[in-house]
Parts: C-alpha cells; structure tokens; sequence
C-alpha cells in the first residue's frame, strides 16, 4: 500500500513539474516576441566635458581611484594568456582515442604559445612554439595550425554584447 502511495505522490510531483516547466516556456516565449516587437532606443551620443578631480577622502575620490585601477587591470588583461583552442588527434594509426593534442594559448594580441604532446605507444614527446601576432617562427604542424587559426578566426569576429 505505501508502495502506491509513493508511486503515486511521484506521478503528482511528475505532473507539477512539466506544468512548471510548460509555464516557464511560455513566459521566456512572451518575453522574446515582445523584446523582438520594440526596437530598442538608443540614447543620443553627446559628449561630457570632464569631472573636475573630487576631493581628497571623499567617495568621490574612492571611486575615481577605483575607476583608475580598473583600467589598468582591462590594459593587464588584454596580456594575459586568456584565449585558447585545442586540437586533438591520433598521431599514429596504431593508437586509438585521439591521445595527442595541440592548444594555442594567447592574448588578445595574439602573442602566446602553442603546446603540442605526441603520444604513441612507447613514448610522449612535447613541443612549446612562441606566437607573435598570430605567426611562428618555428613550421607548425596542421594540427597547430588549426588551434591557431580557430583563436583567429575568434579574434576576428565582433565581440558579443557584454549582459549585467
């Protein structure tokens, strides 16, 4: 009996959740057919004549420090190694699942590294080559230049709208 009633409190609790699930659709379909309705305003561009520096200890002050250090720490970013790609595959035909790899590792400069480990039955052997700008000095094998080439390819593309 108390098999039942459990089957049964599940079936229920089954039941609510599909509902939940049919009105929460509903509700994402609503919002997209009414932000695609009303084209969004965009603000007119004018130009703000400088804030004059606040005074010392002021909130003011804190912020504008703060607004400093934010853009030195955007500048430090746009250097570190933040974008990658990797690549993996079978080197030899003797091995299966794909156990070498390549991956680029860049900066928004394109400057970085590309990392590559050959496996095969007996042995690993790995390779580091220094990018600048996208380029390498050193021959890139097609694996390696398919890492590159999609950080590329990203790097090309328009950067997507920041969401708050």
């Amino acid at each position: 009996m108390s098999s039942t009633l459990a089957g049964g409190f599940g079936i229920a609790a089954l039941f609510v959740a599909v509902l939940a699930l049919v009105f929460a659709v509903q509700a994402l379909r609503g919002q997209t057919a009414a932000a695609k309705e009303v084209p969004p305003v965009a603000p007119p561009k004018t130009e703000l004549p400088p804030r004059p520096e606040p005074k010392p200890g002021t909130v003011g002050a804190q912020l504008h420090a703060l607004g400093r250090q934010l853009d030195q720490t955007q500048a430090g970013l746009k250097l570190s190694l933040q974008h990658l790609a990797i690549v993996r595959y079978d080197a030899f035909g003797d091995m299966g699942g794909r156990m070498s790899w390549s991956v680029a590792l860049l900066d928004d400069n394109g400057d970085g590294v590309v990392l590559t480990s050959i496996n095969s039955r007996n042995d690993a052997r790995s390779y580091a080559k220094e990018i600048k700008a996208f380029q390498s000095e050193a021959k890139l094998s097609p694996e390696e230049e398919e890492a590159l080439e999609t950080l590329r390819k990203q790097a090309a593309a328009p950067a997507a709208p920041e969401h708050d």
